[in-house]
Parts: C-alpha cells; structure tokens; sequence
C-alpha cells in the first residue's frame, strides 16, 4: 500500500463509539442496526423511509446531491436478503473492537503518507488518523458538505485526493 485516503469516517476506540451515545448527541441508528434482530423488525421494508426521509435527509447538507432515483437504487441495495448485513457488522464493530483498535495502534502504527477529508464530521476523521498513522497526516475539510462526501462533493472530493495521489507518487511531503 502506497497511501491511505479515509474519508468522513472513524475507528472504534478512538472516539467512534460516541456517535452512538444518544445522551451525548449520538444517533439512534447505530444501537438499533448493532442489536441484533432489531434491524429485521424495524427496518425490513422501510428502506425507503428511513433512506429517503431520515438517513439522506438528516445527514447531507446539499440537499439535491442525492436523487429520488439514488434513494431507490439505495433502497433497492437494502432491501435484499442480508442488505443490512454491512452496516449490522460496521456497527457492532464500533461498539466491540474499539480496545482491539487500540492495541493494534499502539503496537504498530501505521507508516504511509495518509490524507483524511473531513466534512460534517469535522476534524474528526484527520484525529483518527493522527492516533494511528506514524507522522503528520494531511487533513482537507470541505466546507458545507454533509456526511456523503463523495455523492455531495465528487469533484472536491477528486480534487483534494487527486492533489495528495500526485504528491505521494512524486515523493513530496504529505
């Protein structure tokens, strides 16, 4: 591996886990998807609802980057047998794994030249990199974007990736 580009995101253990926290601001979903059978009785057949009138909605800050047929394809994606079965395991992931996390981290670092683009989430993608990658990491926050960076932003996203790429494969410091 060259180089690592992680974009809106985060690791259990490093502070991921606190978006669950409804106390603290957290949302819902990430317990609901985590608990196991609850998001078959909730969720199956209501990709579309909660896609189109909850999960876009609450988390895009450019309303039209996601279209009506996005919403569909999406909805289509989940409603399959196992559709949830990605997000069910990235959840309980985050509520599991966050010491595993940080025993690898602190075992070995990684060491490559890593960009973290942040939008909705702010610096936090940059600060989850920085416990984890041996070095400076370069951090790009793109303003007035939402939680869906690449359907929102795709050439700001481009842009800011394609800027680091050409940096790394010219050996310049990231």
């Amino acid at each position: 591996m060259l180089s690592l580009t992680a974009i809106e995101m985060g690791l259990a253990g490093f502070g991921l886990e606190s978006f669950a926290d409804v106390t603290r601001g957290g949302s819902w979903h990430i317990g609901a998807l985590a608990a196991p059978g609850i998001p078959d009785l909730l969720f199956a057949g209501r990709e579309r609802q909660l896609l189109g009138e909850w999960a876009f909605p609450s988390m895009a800050v450019i309303s039209d980057a996601v279209a009506r047929e996005d919403i569909t394809e999406f909805a289509r994606g989940f409603a399959r047998p196992d559709g949830w079965a990605g997000a069910i395991g990235m959840y309980r992931s985050m509520l599991s794994e966050g010491a595993e996390f940080q025993q690898v981290a602190r075992d070995r670092k990684l060491t490559l030249p890593a960009l973290a683009v942040g939008s909705f989430g702010g610096p936090f993608t940059a600060n989850t990199l920085g416990a984890v990658v041996e070095g400076d990491v370069r951090s790009v926050l793109l303003d007035g974007v939402g939680h869906y960076v690449a359907l929102e932003a795709p050439d700001r996203l481009a842009a800011a990736m394609t800027s680091f790429i050409a940096d790394v494969d010219h050996g310049l410091q990231v």
